[in-house]
This record gives structure tokens, C-alpha cells and sequence, in this order.
């Protein structure tokens, strides 16, 4: 069957161990100094392993794989004691996979072993009134966002910095000639509506690329793409914004591996955006 699953580069693959401790499945060891994926059996292809790799060495693809499947899974699982359960129920919640985790749930019963109190649980969540119920990855839990009330609300209008139409990276056409002696600006999807100053602060004056690091599937075309445009046109500088959450680090990836592949070198400001709203230092 054809399905996602995570991928790793072995060229850039450090053997840190990092993304070992965020696969609850098992699905990653280190052999021979390289993190490897042992069975697809044991992958989920949710990619919660993906924002710790500091070298980018995971992706998501799509390929012929073994179905997944959630009783060996949590045979594996269970071995490992009540924190790393716990930890991949929360995975299953955070990444509304609910038909895995009840399976999970049934394979705990099945081998009478006790459900660990966790987020994402329906019945631990209405117990505990918990503000923040689900996901164990960072870039899915809930958030409820509390802005300090406004002695007194302003209405200003703002004009808009856009100076292209299409925006996102996989519609563009890199021989464009808006790019011609641009600045860029790479923006995570969600910045502009995390950040309110977005178009004054970061758009203005530049040509602005977006794309999510987390959710699109095919990051190698847009490294690709990335690449064409940076050797077809000069490029006077490029601006990346993302989220503050690991996976969306993947911006910067992207664009240091096109940076790579087009033998330039490019003046780069990176800027963190919270879930606040406010730039992080």
C-alpha cells in the first residue's frame, strides 16, 4: 500500500540520537552511527521525529509501505513502562489519529495493562478541565491565547505590502521577473495571521515566499524550486519567518539547502514569531 512514512538521509544524518527519544513507536534505532528506520510496521508517518533532527535529515514521503500497525506497536510500546504509553497515546490525540488510539487502547486492554493518565484522554480531559487537553507535539496542542485588555481600541487602516501574485512556493514560477534584484521574504503560513504588524514589519519592500514545513508533503520540490529562483535572479537579501514551535524550523532548512544547491551566498535575517504574537529573542 501507498501511505506516509518518514525518510532519512544518511548523508546528513548525524547519528545524534535526537529524534530518538519522540518516536514512542520504536520505529527509529541508532545503527552504525545513523539514526535508521527499522519496520514500517512501527511508523506512523505523523513525523513527530522531524522537528528535532537539527540537520533536517527527516522527511515525510509517500511510498509503498507495510501498513501500519498499532497492536505490534504498543507490544513494543509496553516493554517500555507507563511514561513512553502515555507519551504515544498523546502522539495518537495530538494528531487527531482517534481510530489508532482507541486501537491502542483496545491493545492495553488486551495484555491488562492500566491506562496512564495523559493529555488527549476524553475522560482524563473532562475530569481535569485540563486548558490544554491534546498533542504531545508542540505544533498541534491547543492553545487558548489571553491578550491584555486595551484601556482604549484604535481602528487604524494599514495598506497592503503585497507587490506578487502567486505567493505560495509550489505555484511560483521561478523565472518571474519580480524576482530580478528582490528581497526576499520566506514566511512560515501562519505568520502573518500570529503576527499583526506582518505587512510594515517584514512584507514591505519585498517579494514574499510562503509554505508549511509541517503539513506540505513534498519538501525536496520546494528546495528545488527555492534553488532555480536564487540562480536565475540576483537576490539582494532574504528575510525567513516562522512560528516558534520545532517544526516549523523546517523554513530554514529549506532555504539553507537551496542556498546550497545555487552556490550563492546571501545575506539571511531569521526572525521566531511566538504563539503570542511578539517576536521572540
Amino acid at each position: 500500500m501507498k501511505r506516509k512514512i518518514i525518510t532519512i538521509d544518511e548523508e546528513k544524518c548525524t547519528g545524534c540520537g535526537q529524534c530518538i527519544p519522540d518516536c514512542p513507536e520504536g520505529a527509529l534505532q541508532l545503527l552504525d552511527g545513523k539514526a535508521r528506520l527499522i519496520s514500517d510496521l512501527f511508523c506512523d508517518g505523523l513525523g513527530a521525529c522531524i522537528g528535532t533532527c537539527p540537520e533536517g535529515a527527516i522527511t515525510v514521503i509517500e511510498r509503498e509501505a507495510g501498513a501500519y500497525n498499532e497492536k505490534e506497536v504498543m507490544k513494543n510500546i509496553a516493554r517500555q513502562g507507563e511514561a513512553v504509553i502515555g507519551a504515544h497515546l498523546e502522539h495518537l490525540a495530538g494528531h487527531n489519529e482517534m481510530n489508532l488510539y482507541h486501537q491502542a487502547l483496545s491493545s492495553l486492554e488486551d495484555m491488562k495493562i492500566p491506562v496512564p493518565v495523559h493529555r488527549g484522554n476524553p475522560d482524563h480531559a473532562q475530569h481535569h478541565h485540563s486548558n490544554n487537553p491534546v498533542a504531545s507535539c508542540p505544533g498541534l496542542a491547543a492553545h487558548t491565547i489571553v491578550h491584555e485588555q486595551k484601556s482604549k481600541q484604535t481602528s487604524v487602516h494599514t495598506e497592503s505590502e503585497l507587490r506578487q501574485w502567486p505567493v505560495q512556493l509550489r505555484l511560483l514560477n521561478s523565472l518571474n521577473p519580480y524576482f530580478d534584484d528582490a528581497h526576499l521574504l520566506v514566511a512560515a503560513d501562519c505568520v502573518p495571521f500570529a503576527y499583526a504588524d506582518f505587512h510594515l514589519k517584514f512584507l514591505k519592500n519585498k517579494i514574499l515566499i510562503i509554505f508549511c514545513p509541517k503539513l506540505d508533503s513534498d519538501i525536496g520540490e520546494y528546495i528545488t524550486k527555492l534553488a532555480e529562483i536564487l540562480k536565475s535572479h540576483t537576490i539582494r537579501s532574504i528575510t525567513t519567518v516562522h512560528m516558534t514551535v520545532p517544526c516549523c524550523s523546517g523554513i530554514n532548512y529549506v532555504v539553507n539547502e537551496a542556498l546550497k544547491i545555487s552556490g550563492k551566498e546571501i545575506p539571511i535575517q531569521d526572525f521566531t514569531i511566538t504563539l503570542q504574537g511578539t517576536i521572540a529573542e
